[in-house]
């Protein structure tokens, strides 16, 4: 009997690891098995980052639209300036992969951005060598969407990956900030979900259990605040920190060097979008707070900066935390003449905001010291690089539009600074001399007071929508965009001429095509639709005019 009981245990023993295996397996292969089918249906879409394409009859890849679907709701995808990279790498070619958010792709304008001022640097530093410069930079992306890109890019021969990023880790997708995807989950769970919503069972899945959202920019994001010290923000500086590591990895991994920068935001003339009361405050210091902010608030208005200074001081020992009374503190430091005490507490206004539409300080500081473990990656201190070269050593709108998008100014000290980082590492012959001045590749790139008078009006137009509009130094920054945007200053004659030099020198260049379309379009629509049809080199892609019709 004993024998037998046991001769069943033993069985039973010998079965349970099948029994284990076959509850795993078997799901896995019905999964496998609806999963083939959808796809041989038809059903949902490729999520790789390129796809198969033609450019001027000759194979490459181009950007897969689909690539960015798992990581926004339905009607709010976002794409970057649809992109292609040959599949033959010439010989002599040196081949640039830009990564990060809009910042780095260069909103407003692409036309101008950092990218596009190294592009010029490099032609005329290195004329012996073909420079392909492919900036893979979107808007309201982050780390999490960075890593997939950086991945996609392996395979394509990169010799250079240049990452700038960081601004949207809290809004951006699986950001505690965010409204495109679920929020605040630990790194295995997001990569998890990443790989679910790039499967057709996951893509059916999140159609059927989601509503379609239409993309409002920035002010989808008004109510969703966090504060400094909101325990997920942790999490934040983990995942990013984590996904910037295995980011620089992928780059050298595929054999290429790797530069990061920090990134730089608007810290002077961007109040913060939002504040919140340090909690457990009572009714009465909230009331002897206010008292106190507003005699400042009067004190400031009539000049008085010094006594202004005080009263906010004392609001501030009652809270500290209100990212609005940092500002107003940081701005009576400096017209009482204490600059860098004033950028102290332009910072903390900053990482104080609970609309966290900027990379805070902990952001960057660990854009600076994840480089510093690998012996051959480069680090750029953009928030360096542009307080050196500010008057009073504090960021401001001659160098960052509205809260973290650059000007044509910043744009080139900042490619200027990966210039002088990677110019040794670059194969083939520098010339001798200086890097081309910003006059110079201003010229190269048409920006023209036509150009700049453009973006300032889009500025603008921004500047009319929240979160903007809930600033303290909304109407200063209204005021400044206007004059900016009426101060054009030149003839059309004069653009034309500008335009003409520019592609002269490079008649290859699909963005100095694309935006002479756009110039030409209210004078001549033929010549404007010739422009446009060179701007866009990919086979079977359609053209379009400014006002939507439909050229090829």
């Amino acid at each position: 009997m004993e024998t037998t009981e046991k001769s069943g245990r033993a069985r039973s023993g010998r079965r349970w690891p099948l029994v284990a295996a076959s509850a795993v397996v078997v799901p896995l292969l019905v999964l496998g098995l609806v999963e083939a089918a959808l796809r041989i249906g038809g059903v949902g879409y490729p999520t790789s980052l390129l796809t198969p394409c033609t450019v001027q009859g000759k194979p490459a890849s181009c950007y897969n639209l689909f690539f960015a679907a798992p990581f926004f709701p339905a009607g709010s995808v976002q794409t970057p300036r649809l992109y292609s990279i040959p599949t033959k790498k010439e010989p002599g070619t040196y081949r640039i992969f830009v990564l990060g958010e809009s910042a780095a792709m260069g909103d407003p304008d692409p036309a101008y951005g950092f990218s596009r001022y190294l592009e010029v640097m490099l032609r005329q530093r290195f004329p012996s060598t073909r420079f392909e410069v492919v900036n893979t930079g979107s808007v309201a992306i982050n780390s999490h969407v960075v890593l997939p890109i950086a991945r996609g890019l392996a395979g394509q021969h990169p010799d250079l990956f240049i990452i700038y990023s960081g601004n949207n880790e809290v809004v951006g997708p699986y950001g505690p900030g965010t409204v495109l995807t679920s929020s605040g989950m630990s790194l295995p769970v997001v990569r998890s979900s990443i790989f679910f919503r790039s499967t057709r069972i996951g893509q059916l899945v999140t159609k059927l259990g989601s509503q379609k959202k239409d993309w409002q920019g920035m002010a989808m994001f008004v109510d969703q605040q966090v504060r400094a010290g909101d325990s997920r923000m942790q999490q934040v500086y983990a995942n990013y920190e984590r996904n910037l590591r295995d980011t620089i990895a992928v780059g050298r991994s595929a054999g290429a060097k790797v530069v990061v920068a920090t990134a730089a935001v608007n810290l002077e003339d961007c109040a913060p979008f939002a504040s919140l009361h340090r909690e457990g405050l009572k009714d009465e210091e909230l009331r002897s707070w206010d008292g106190l902010v507003q005699k400042g608030r009067d004190l400031e208005v009539a000049g008085s900066y010094a006594e202004a200074l005080q009263q906010y001081q004392a609001a501030a020992k009652i809270d500290g935390e209100y990212a609005e009374l940092e500002f107003r503190i940081a701005r009576a430091l400096k017209s009482s003449g204490d600059a860098k005490s004033a950028r102290e507490h332009f910072q903390r206004a900053r990482d104080l905001d609970t609309l966290r539409f900027r990379a805070d300080s902990r952001i960057n500081d660990i854009s600076r010291s994840v480089p510093k473990s690998f012996s051959d990656v480069g680090m750029v201190d953009t928030e360096d690089v542009l307080s050196s070269a500010s008057s009073d050593g504090i960021i401001g709108g001659d160098f960052v539009y509205e809260h973290v998008h650059l000007t044509p100014a910043a744009s080139y000290l900042l490619a200027k600074a990966i210039l002088l980082q990677v110019a040794d590492k670059i194969p083939g012959v520098a010339l001798q001399g200086d890097v081309p001045s910003e006059i110079e590749c201003e010229r190269m790139l048409a920006l023209t007071a036509y150009d700049r008078s453009r973006i300032a009006s889009e500025m603008l137009r921004r500047m009319q929508k929240a979160p903007f509009t809930n600033q303290i130094n909304h109407a200063e920054q209204v005021q400044r965009f206007t004059l900016e945007a009426q101060a054009m200053g030149e003839k059309p004659s004069d653009t034309l001429a500008e335009y003409e030099w520019a592609i002269v020198r490079a008649p290859d260049d699909p963005m100095l095509r694309l935006r002479y379309g756009m110039f030409l379009f209210p004078y001549n629509r033929n010549a404007a639709a010739q422009q446009m049809a060179l701007a866009q080199p990919w086979d079977g892609y359609p053209v379009f005019l400014p006002d939507g019709t439909q050229v090829r």
